[in-house]
């Protein structure tokens, strides 16, 4: 997956895969953009070397060393969110590995690059065959879901796989708890966790908590190297619609011209702006990340993860805080 994601040319057969079937992969990782807009080559690439790093040999001995193997061939229904690139590939590998079937249902958003590498993948170990499974159709014949969605569509999951033992995620976002003395290189690597994915993912931040006094030409100083997220076409459509918006409102902004930051304590923000509170002491932040808590995905800052690398996640990182792997050994 490094290879794919860092663009490089095939350089034999210890990638895996044949000269072909490598053209093939960068062919389909090539074609993304024209199925999903917001699928730059770069986000593309972005999720396969986020994987990759995931996906070495070390990093999975560790991982899967905690968690008992199994042989239960239980069909777990996976219903996948296309938000981001390959944004279920971790519950793919959770139900592989702990021995049961994944049945896949894609987003119509990204549908083409999961199916791509489970043929790599069946390559490598032909019984798996027997073990993935895409479906276009209603799902039948399971006996466990994960299912990844908004707030209005788990109303829905709960309808048709409630009688299900089931793992249903709503909406969540993430934030990130500034300090006075916070370094510019934080403030720079906190652009990341903004802006990587356009901020569409649940562990981008849209949340800042700045010290009281804070000076913010600091944070947009530090987030000018992110500038050319308004050159995106959907992205810049967000960002002038919620401008027009939220001026014509008479809401006070303030704008960079790629970014918007607004003033609230209201924790979720529309696509292209950023919400911020001040805090006073450490008791005000704890309170608000206490009453958020079940909408917050990762919180990012000095005591909290470190800033830059919300979108790459080890293993253990499970979303919403839910050991998938623990939960399947239960079924």
């Amino acid at each position: 997956m490094f290879s794919l994601g860092s663009e490089q040319e095939w350089s034999g057969f210890e990638l895996g895969t044949t000269e072909d079937e490598y053209l093939k992969l960068k062919g389909v990782i090539g074609r993304q953009f024209f199925y999903n807009g917001w699928f730059t080559k770069q986000n593309v690439n972005q999720s396969l070397i986020a994987l990759a790093g995931q996906l070495e040999e070390e990093n999975l001995t560790n991982w899967i060393y905690n968690y008992p193997f199994s042989t239960k061939n239980k069909r777990v229904a996976i219903i996948m969110a296309g938000n981001i690139p390959l944004v279920g590939f971790h519950d793919f590998l959770c139900v592989l590995l702990s021995g049961n079937v994944a049945l896949c249902k894609l987003s119509s958003d990204d549908k083409t690059l999961l199916p791509a590498l489970a043929e790599q993948l069946i390559q490598f170990c032909p019984e798996l065959k027997e073990k993935i499974e895409f479906s276009i159709g209603p799902m039948k014949n399971i006996d466990a879901v994960i299912a990844t969605g908004s707030d209005n569509s788990a109303n829905y999951f709960e309808q048709y796989f409630g009688k299900y033992p089931h793992i249903f995620r709503k909406n969540r976002t993430s934030v990130a708890v500034i300090k006075e003395n916070e370094s510019e290189e934080n403030l720079i690597e906190l652009g990341k966790d903004i802006f990587t994915y356009f901020g569409l993912g649940c562990r981008n931040v849209s949340h800042l908590l700045f010290p009281k006094n804070f000076e913010l030409n600091r944070f947009f100083e530090a987030i000018i190297g992110y500038s050319e997220v308004i050159n995106h076409n959907k992205y810049g459509n967000n960002y002038d619609y919620n401008k027009s918006v939220y001026l014509m409102n008479q809401m006070q902004l303030f704008d960079n011209n790629f970014v918007l930051l607004r003033e609230t304590d209201e924790l979720f923000s529309p696509l292209s702006m950023v919400h911020y509170h001040f805090y006073e002491n450490q008791e005000q932040v704890d309170h608000y990340l206490m009453t958020h808590q079940d909408k917050i995905q990762v919180v990012i800052g000095q005591d909290h993860t470190a800033f830059g690398v919300a979108q790459c996640p080890t293993l253990s990182d499970y979303a919403d805080g839910i050991d998938v792997m623990n939960w399947l050994g239960t079924l």
